[in-house]
């Protein structure tokens, strides 16, 4: 299992450039990209708990993908 770390980055020239500390060599990354002019509204509450996880993430606060999925695992 591998670890995932979220990273947020911008494209320059064609290439991401991603932001605050580089990803290894080699690493295999999945890219979600949204039109420029496109937005999407969620209700308060479930924004403030995005902003609480994005928060959690920027302080190292993570699980590896093998724990998650034993977590969702134990959920179904």
């Amino acid at each position: 299992m591998y670890t995932m770390q979220l990273a947020i980055g911008t494209v320059v020239g064609g290439k991401v450039i991603v932001e605050g500390d580089a990803l290894p060599e080699g690493a295999v990354v999945t890219v979600l990209a949204r039109e420029a002019d496109e937005t999407f509204d969620v209700p308060p509450e479930l924004e403030a708990q995005l902003q609480e996880s994005i928060a959690q993430a920027e302080r190292g606060e993570t699980i590896s993908a093998k724990e998650m999925l034993a977590r969702l695992r134990g959920i179904a």
